[in-house]
């Protein structure tokens, strides 16, 4: 999709229902469906994070920014995910979190992103990590300048790949849930994205849907 394209239809997607869980549970494997049946996040006391869903323009087409971290002692070693972390006591709210996080990690400063809204937040099971999610945009050919302590790589995904059916699909791989299990995956390239921002990924590609 051409980026003026992506631009001209910021007002609905201004406007536009999200599906939260709706959408989450098509990319959730099942023993996280069985986990929210139930859940208290009163009982967790969740730590809190947020993260920047940011599109931009490359070569005038419309491109999504995602991550690979490094590798470390934790369960999201290596994963691929949006830009983003934990709060910090000197962040005014969760959108701030996102933008400090996103100049961080990969080096674009919050005054060339624009904001469009949140969506819905996701909880992520095994880190106890309840996840606020943002929606923004950058009108620049972004220069990514990633930190090498925690990111590993960069991935530039074209918004008409996340739009195709054909890039869904099953996969099996080890997770915390279970050493060998098939899990629904957006794959790019040689790239398999799951879990959590997977889950991000199904929303924001069910609201875009609608949208466009």
């Amino acid at each position: 999709m051409n980026f003026s394209d992506f631009l001209s239809h910021i007002p609905k997607i201004e406007k536009a229902a999200l599906l939260g869980e709706e959408a989450h549970a098509i990319m959730s494997p099942p023993e996280r469906r069985a986990i929210m049946k139930t859940l208290d996040l009163s009982v967790k006391q969740p730590k809190e994070a947020a993260v920047m869903m940011l599109f931009y323009p490359r070569n005038e087409k419309t491109n999504l920014i995602l991550i690979i971290r490094n590798s470390y002692p934790g369960v999201h070693s290596s994963q691929i995910a949006f830009p983003g972390g934990k709060m910090e006591k000197e962040d005014a709210d969760f959108k701030d979190t996102a933008l400090r996080e996103t100049e961080e990690e990969v080096g674009i400063k919050r005054e060339k992103i624009t904001v469009i809204r949140p969506f819905s937040k996701v909880y992520i099971p095994p880190s106890n990590f309840l996840v606020h999610p943002f929606l923004g945009y950058s009108t620049e050919e972004l220069i990514f300048n990633p930190q090498p302590e925690e990111v590993s790589g960069l991935i530039e995904m074209p918004l008409d790949h996340l739009l195709d059916e054909v890039n869904v699909i099953d996969y099996e791989m080890a997770t915390s849930y279970s050493a060998s299990i098939k899990v629904p995956v957006f794959k790019i390239n040689e790239h398999h994205v799951w879990g959590a921002t997977a889950m991000m990924l199904s929303e924001l590609k069910e609201t875009l849907k609608k949208v466009f």
